[in-house]
């Protein structure tokens, strides 16, 4: 487990910041290493969830190191070899269609780039609003991408929002793994 590194790189669904990092935390507790990313909007801002200042902490402890919080600093962790696996969690509708149409604009899109052009995996972990409307197009593209992978997810509020997609958080590590297998952990919807 020690030689094993996850990049964990955070953008800005700010709602389930508290379970993205309550993950990260048993990951760490598991004895794995985790090289943590923030975009620069969800590293820079407050809101009614947290302060970015907060999150940083606890995320830096937690981790044993500083933040890659720039497009700069998330380019070598390819080429360097940096990580064996890049998980974004969470993972906006928004990068969603970035990475489902190759634009790298942000410290996350950069990290996953950079980490598949080693030929790494990459776990995506949604929490987007519209996953089962204008981002489910983006979705399957990715589905059918090498080295792409997604935890299990659902709809969080079908009656009040029914477009609406999070995925289990708690399935983090189990996926991880799986796709460091080359597998996708099933069921993908449940």
């Amino acid at each position: 487990m020690e030689n094993i590194t996850f990049g964990f790189a955070m953008c800005g669904s700010f709602c389930t910041f508290s379970k993205a990092i309550e993950q990260m935390k048993k990951i760490a507790d598991e004895g794995y290493q985790i090289l943590p990313i923030m975009s620069q909007i969800s590293y820079s801002t407050d809101t009614r969830f947290g302060r970015a200042t907060d999150f940083i902490q606890e995320i830096e402890e937690i981790c044993g190191r500083k933040i890659i919080k720039s497009i700069v600093e998330a380019e070598p962790i390819g080429p360097k070899k940096m990580v064996d696996l890049m998980i974004v969690a969470p993972c906006t509708g928004n990068t969603l269609g970035k990475l489902a149409n190759g634009i790298t604009d942000t410290t996350t899109t950069m990290a996953v780039k950079s980490t598949l052009r080693c030929g790494r995996p990459i776990l995506l972990v949604p929490a987007t609003n519209d996953a089962l409307a204008a981002s489910a197009q983006n979705i399957g593209r990715l589905l059918n991408t090498k080295n792409i992978y997604f935890a299990p997810m659902k709809q969080d509020d079908p009656i009040k929002k029914p477009f609406s997609v999070v995925a289990d958080f708690t399935q983090i590590l189990p996926a991880a793994l799986a796709a460091l297998d080359g597998k996708q952990l099933e069921p993908i919807y449940q």
